[in-house]
């Protein structure tokens, strides 16, 4: 009879650290860290992209956060010989609500909208390496939907899997010299389950 009570409380507590997680007035800090270098062969130098956008979110009420992601991207498409090079950077704002539903003491599959908006500028880089001043500037405002899982091994971690879902754009450039605006509207859905993302989150 000790070891039953025993048993069940290792249960009841395990349950209350897992449960813990999502529960309202707990806090979440992550972020995303991308770095990508390529070079096709016989070209001179690499493209280059890097981002990072750390995030934090609140739960506001058992299961359901609300939170943003502030961060900077950058990307250089490389000169070469006979063509010029691009380099975009970009200051990035994106909010998010995220809900999540138990799967068992564990496991949780979860469901998040998110808004990312991108505001940079674009500059050109000649055959000779030099970077031009700032072109124009960029504006990309979209709407995300993406679901995933998360493990929780121990009350303040969260390993997630997740994959890309519905998503809408609209991107816009400015020409810094005479004003001209040229934009763009997508929409689609990016469900690629070989390419799944890979998160922590740390929960508090």
């Amino acid at each position: 009879m000790k070891k039953l009570l025993l048993s069940i409380a290792a249960v009841a507590a395990l349950a209350f650290t897992t449960q813990a997680q999502t529960e309202k007035g707990n806090t979440m800090l992550g972020g995303n860290l991308s770095f990508l270098s390529t070079k096709a062969n016989g070209a001179p130098k690499s493209d280059v992209s890097f981002s990072i956008v750390p995030s934090v979110g609140y739960f506001v009420s058992n299961n359901f956060a609300i939170g943003t992601g502030v961060g900077y991207t950058y990307d250089k498409v490389a000169n070469t010989a006979v063509t010029t090079g691009s380099l975009t950077q970009a200051f990035e704002v994106a909010p998010f609500g995220r809900y999540y539903v138990a799967l068992s003491d564990q496991f949780k599959f979860f469901g998040q909208v998110a808004v990312p908006m991108q505001f940079g500028n674009y500059k050109n880089i000649d055959v000779q390496g030099n970077t031009s001043d700032k072109l124009g500037t960029t504006t990309n405002i979209g709407v995300t939907v993406a679901p995933g899982f998360a493990f929780f091994p121990t009350k303040h971690i969260g390993i997630e899997v997740s994959v890309n879902g519905l998503e809408y754009q609209h991107a816009q450039t400015k020409v810094e010299a005479t004003g001209a605006k040229a934009s763009s509207n997508s929409f689609g859905l990016d469900a690629n389950t070989f390419a799944p993302k890979l998160g922590v989150m740390f929960h508090f």
